[in-house]
């Protein structure tokens, strides 16, 4: 059941994406947006926290919330998967299989999965969608472990997180990630509706279970201005590390 101030988000949300609080923009105050939707200010500051961990809006003290983008972010402090990260800034998520092989893993990726070098593992390729638009394509590779799992899923799975999940009791708790961009090559062109050679904001990730166990490490291309990652600082905190070029 969707709580209200999920709700209040999603109103202001999609009042945001359609032009009503444009970028730059100030919300109503409190007092009158709680009075609008006959909330506590509680439960209307839930909704803004939302909102702000998307990075749609931002507060200063004694000041009212303004609108600092029109598209929902996905923060590196949390570890969501693409269809949940899209539903929670209001888009519909969809996803394809093109393509899955059985193989032998390559050093990499043994080193990558905790494998050894010539153990099996499954190649997925996929492409993501948001509102019927492509806009990620991933090579995942999977570990034998939960290979056929993967496989039982439907090639139009939405989320495979969720449906792993659901079906074999496979949780992914912890994530690294590496950022980095890349020309499109001929499959990218050709499945993000780009020209070959246009620059792609690529993230290479490696998911783990809770217990540290390694379930797939992928190869993410964005097409550009399809998503936006953040990553929030501070002298007392910082997740973001530098590092050369593989």
């Amino acid at each position: 059941m969707t709580r209200r101030h999920q709700q209040i988000a999603e109103e202001l949300r999609l009042a945001i994406a359609d032009g009503t609080y444009p970028v730059g923009s100030e919300l109503p105050s409190e007092s009158e947006l709680a009075l609008a939707h006959g909330v506590s200010r509680g439960t209307l500051r839930q909704a803004f926290g939302t909102l702000q961990s998307e990075g749609l809006i931002g507060s200063r003290q004694g000041a009212r919330r303004t609108v600092l983008s029109t598209t929902p972010s996905q923060s590196f402090a949390e570890l969501r998967s693409f269809a949940q990260w899209a539903r929670a800034g209001g888009r519909t998520p969809g996803g394809l299989v093109l393509g899955s092989r059985h193989a032998k893993a390559t050093e990499t990726e043994a080193a990558q999965l905790h494998l050894t070098s010539g153990d099996a593992v499954l190649h997925v390729l996929r492409i993501r969608t948001l509102d019927g638009e492509p806009a990620l394509l991933e090579r995942t590779v999977y570990a034998g472990w939960v290979a056929a799992a993967v496989e039982r899923l439907p090639d139009d799975c939405e989320s495979v997180t969720q449906s792993l999940y659901d079906e074999a009791g496979v949780v992914m708790s912890h994530g690294e990630h590496h950022l980095d961009a890349v020309a499109a090559g001929t499959t990218d062109a050709r499945e993000l509706a780009v020209r070959r050679g246009a620059p792609l904001l690529r993230v290479r990730r490696t998911t783990t279970t809770p217990d540290g166990r390694p379930v797939e490490t992928s190869d993410d291309r964005y097409k550009p201005e399809s998503v936006v990652f953040t990553v929030r600082n501070s002298v007392q905190a910082n997740p973001l590390v530098r590092t050369a070029p593989d």
